[in-house]
């Protein structure tokens, strides 16, 4: 209180300027760093004072030396007092902080800019549970940042981190590597060039192009991230995973690997190896696990087939759109069972088909179509509220039309052989149809033909009537003979005395126009 007093005095006895010279000098002394006044402090066994160089000291056994909380201990050292600067030989040990030590066994310490530099095949950093091992070091006390660029090795636990480059944050505990980077535990290698990794939230981040490898699955990415703990990925840009016989490829993915799920967001390509069947779509999941694989937006299901009995190796793909299409695997990884919703079109070859709802059991070999569903083969169409087909090896091999089953052929532009029932079954043979029933309130509009020596065929009438149940028997793919059963009442009319309303039967549509002619045409509604 009296220096206060005294000050006070001082001051009022002093003219303007004097007075600004003296407030001027006392900020600047303001300014100064109390760190950089602080002087680097030592106990020693043994020490004295370079004869070359007055300003240093060389201390030796027991060296001990202590600046603003860090304590340093060595074999020997130099001691700069007027540069504030320390070198150190032999067995040295850095305690940073209460979990944070040092070890090397040379050492170059700057009081004034607080950077250590320490070298030698023993450098190591001491972090709580994190080990970090490189030839050559630097730690910078007021970032609490550590620095290599001659390779480093870290290890916490299981994890393992090695780099040609690399920064650690002792206070963030958080490390940014470049370089030939590797992160490795007991269940994954990941292989990067940039990498970020927090030691807290075992989170690595990375910018390049970036494989991930465990036992089951591997993944790439050039820009996401990867919790080892959690078995958390996420990638946003290239993005890959190959499970086995999926293989995923899409712009956002994340993907759980403990649990082996997968969503795949924007310009999906799902692949099954095994069951060679490709889609497309723009928002995809895949549950090893449940062996399921979900599909939708924008869906092209392709169900690519070989026909191994064919030398030329030729493919027939059935082309399948729809708004979101599940796709389940046995647990040999062979397709089970596909089901399709809203809005499904099926492109094969010669045989197309569209309804509302569809599922397909590869165990059962049976395809069941809901919904206002249509079927068309060659130049038939046929309609019914369920359509089911049933295959074997080789090909359909019965196909039932439940309710309001209308059959019709095209034989030109204006006429077509139609028949209906309530019910209809389809008996195949080796792939081919061989007969028809038409089971309850049958009616039939059939063209009659008589072919001549050339294979020229020529109309000559048209057999049209109704009875309760009705058998068509098939040659070649064509109507060859027809039974009636139950008081049919059947007749045959010359062309020109049909008159026009029979030529038709009730809610006779033909929709050729719905029809794909092409595999993109599943797109078209």
């Amino acid at each position: 209180m009296f220096c206060i007093f005294a000050l006070l005095k001082i001051l009022q006895r002093m003219k303007l300027k004097v007075l600004k010279r003296v407030l001027l000098l006392f900020l600047l002394m303001a300014a100064v760093p109390v760190w950089a006044q602080k002087l680097i402090t030592y106990d020693a066994g043994m020490g004295t004072r370079d004869p070359s160089d007055p300003d240093v000291w060389i201390l030796y056994q027991r060296v001990k030396a202590k600046h603003e909380g860090m304590i340093l201990y060595a074999d020997s050292a130099l001691l700069n007092t007027v540069k504030n600067d320390f070198t150190a030989f032999g067995h040295i040990k850095i305690e940073i902080s209460d979990t944070t030590t040092i070890y090397g066994d040379q050492l170059y310490y700057d009081g004034e800019s607080r950077v250590l530099d320490i070298w030698d095949d023993t450098v190591r950093l001491i972090d709580g549970k994190t080990v970090l091992k490189s030839d050559h070091l630097w730690y910078d006390r007021f970032s609490s940042i550590a620095t290599y660029d001659t390779w480093g090795i870290t290890v916490n636990g299981d994890k393992r981190l090695v780099s040609k480059i690399g920064h650690y944050n002792s206070d963030t505990k958080m490390f940014d590597i470049y370089g030939d980077v590797v992160l490795t535990d007991s269940n994954m290698r990941l292989e990067t060039d940039t990498l970020t990794y927090d030691m807290n939230l075992k989170e690595a981040e990375f910018w390049s192009p970036t494989h991930i490898y465990t036992d089951s699955t591997t993944m790439y990415s050039e820009w996401g991230s990867y919790n080892t703990d959690k078995r958390y990925a996420y990638s946003r840009k290239a993005s890959e995973v190959h499970n086995g016989e999926k293989h995923i490829t899409c712009d956002t993915l994340h993907y759980y690997e403990d649990v082996e799920f997968g969503k795949a967001i924007g310009n999906v390509v799902l692949r099954d190896t095994v069951n060679e069947i490709v889609s497309t779509s723009r928002y995809a999941e895949t549950d090893q696990r449940k062996r399921t694989s979900f599909v939708t937006d924008s869906v092209l299901v392709r169900f690519v087939h070989k026909d191994e009995e064919d030398s030329t190796g030729s493919v027939d793909t059935l082309y399948l759109h729809a708004d979101s299409v599940v796709v389940t695997n046995d647990s040999t990884r062979k397709l089970q069972t596909v089901q399709a919703h809203y809005k499904v079109k099926v492109y094969r070859g010669e045989a197309q088909a569209m309804c509302d709802s569809l599922y397909y059991s590869a165990t059962d070999s049976i395809a069941k179509l809901y919904r206002n569903p249509v079927v068309w083969y060659q130049h038939y169409q046929t309609v019914a509220d369920t359509i089911e087909v049933k295959h074997d090896s080789a090909g359909a091999k019965v196909a039932y039309l439940r309710s309001n089953g209308f059959c019709i052929e095209q034989l030109d532009r204006e006429k077509f052989n139609q028949v209906k029932g309530r019910d209809m079954v389809v008996y195949f043979e080796e792939g081919e149809p061989w007969y028809a029933d038409i089971l309850g309130n049958a009616e039939m509009v059939y063209y009659l033909t008589e072919e001549d020596e050339r294979g020229l065929k020529t109309l000559i009438g048209v057999n049209v009537g109704v009875g309760s149940d009705m058998r068509i028997y098939f040659k070649d793919r064509e109507p060859d003979r027809v039974v009636t059963y139950g008081n049919p009442d059947m007749n045959t009319y010359p062309l020109e005395k049909l008159e026009e309303e029979k030529r038709q039967l009730g809610n006779f549509k033909w929709m050729d126009e719905e029809r794909p002619k092409f595999p993109l045409d599943v797109f078209r509604w």
